[in-house]
């Protein structure tokens, strides 16, 4: 049921609303004619921060750190594609990224030679065009099959193309890659691309424009056949489309952003390995990253490439057990919020919506309190026992969060020990109330769609 109020005034504002027919909530919401200005302001907070970012974050690993985000946001996007719009498993993902890469930076040094004219601005776009070529001639096998089998397939195919790495390396360089210069040819608008500011710019504009892209994607006939094929492809096919068909286009299309994600990164380290590129462990990462951002929402694997580059950059150097922190956190976010962090913050929005946010906003803290707690103590041990196995024959103690502990020392065990059960147990206590009183919330939130249903 919906209801829409018309204006012929151009800049009034016009409420719609509309009843969710899964929740049956009335949800309300205000457009602007004959603009969206909701969206407009999102899009343009968007573009102030990736201009901002640089000038707020000064260092070079900052630097580094915001380049890899441009093109892990590409990447995890591309990826969302296939997983979140069309229910497709893929543990081969970087095979287009990589392709892309490979392609991207051999086509950088026949333009440095002069035998080809294509400028460095446009090398993300050879990288694209790459990975939608290779998902088009692999794809067509891949999208054959759908769920468990699919999954499957891609897995196959990831391991085909790392393993040709080394059958030639002519092309992929070998154990030690492909290397290239991105200084060439006249500079772009003053733009030599050599500073790393400007290469950050240049990905500052392709995530702009590629997220904006596969957003309007999301909107096409293309785009919501896609979801009905997740959904119900036996729907789909009943009424005339063939879902197999369906798969594949979607599939191209992942692949074309995947490949400009792909590039990008060519342009940003000027090497590509194989390893780093086409391996099963990347597309493991961009399949887990997606996931902890919260594949069903758009902004969700925006979420997760951040978080990929600050995990893989920044965390890998504080501690040798961040792979370990990382599955323990997918372990968390499987178990108790399978929508990721997005969905997460849809939930509390919806607290908001309501006026409940405050209500609950004590137990967070406490939940907050307790977690910190629970997580230095487990991150205590760990840390030790790492020592103990890697470097306990330099030293014995070690620096952990502004202390000194010492791995031989009975005392050290037992403090950490101590200080980890107790935050588990409070932990504990505190997340029943919080379950309790979520639950009491969300009842009454229920009441008053009813009401204002019955009135």
């Amino acid at each position: 049921m919906s209801a829409i109020l018309h204006s012929t005034t151009p800049n009034e504002i016009v409420p719609v609303s509309h009843v969710d027919d899964s929740s049956r909530e009335p949800m309300r919401y205000y457009r602007f004619k004959p603009w969206n200005m909701g969206r407009v302001i999102i899009w343009s907070v968007f573009a102030l921060l990736l201009v901002g970012a640089p000038h707020v974050f000064t260092s070079s690993l900052a630097l580094t750190m915001l380049s890899q985000m441009g093109y892990a946001i590409i990447i995890c996007l591309s990826y969302n594609i296939l997983l979140g719009q069309g229910g497709m498993l893929s543990f081969g993902h970087a095979v287009y990224t990589g392709l892309g890469s490979f392609i991207a930076i051999h086509a950088m040094n026949r333009a440095a030679d002069g035998q080809l004219p294509i400028p460095l601005w446009l090398i993300p776009i050879v990288g694209g065009l790459a990975g939608m070529f290779f998902a088009a001639l692999l794809g067509w096998v891949t999208t054959k099959k759908s769920g468990t089998t699919f999954a499957m397939i891609t897995l196959g195919v990831g391991e085909l193309v790392a393993s040709m790495a080394l059958m030639f390396p002519g092309f992929f360089g070998g154990e030690g890659g492909i290397t290239t210069d991105r200084v060439y040819g006249t500079p772009f608008f003053g733009f030599d691309f050599g500073p790393g500011i400007q290469v950050y710019y240049l990905i500052a504009v392709y995530c702009f424009i590629c997220t904006a892209l596969m957003f309007a994607f999301t909107a096409t006939p293309l785009g919501r056949m896609l979801n009905a094929v997740r959904d119900n492809p036996e729907r789909v096919a009943f009424v005339g489309y063939n879902t197999q068909r369906v798969r594949y286009m979607g599939f191209i299309i992942a692949g074309f952003f995947a490949g400009i994600g792909g590039g990008l990164a060519a342009i940003n380290f000027e090497i590509v390995t194989a390893m780093d590129s086409v391996s099963i462990i990347r597309s493991g990462t961009y399949l887990l990253f997606t996931f902890l951002g919260g594949a069903t929402f758009f902004f969700g694997p925006i979420i997760g490439g951040v978080l990929m580059v600050i995990a893989t950059v920044f965390l890998s150097e504080i501690t040798k057990a961040w792979m370990l922190y990382l599955g323990l956190i997918f372990l968390l976010m499987v178990m108790y919020a399978p929508g990721g962090i997005a969905s997460l913050i849809m939930m509390n929005l919806r607290l908001a919506k309501y006026g409940k946010l405050g209500r609950i906003f004590g137990a967070y803290l406490a939940l907050l309190g307790t977690g910190l707690a629970m997580l230095v103590g487990l991150a205590a041990l760990v840390e030790m026992l790492y020592h103990l196995q890697l470097n306990s024959a330099l030293t014995s103690e070690l620096r952990f969060m502004g202390s000194t502990l010492n791995v031989h020392s009975v005392e050290s065990w037992m403090g950490a020990g101590l200080i980890f059960l107790t935050g588990l147990g409070l932990f504990e206590l505190v997340r029943r109330q919080y379950m309790r009183q979520w639950s009491q919330i969300q009842e009454e939130i229920e009441h008053e769609i009813q009401r204002g249903e019955s009135i």
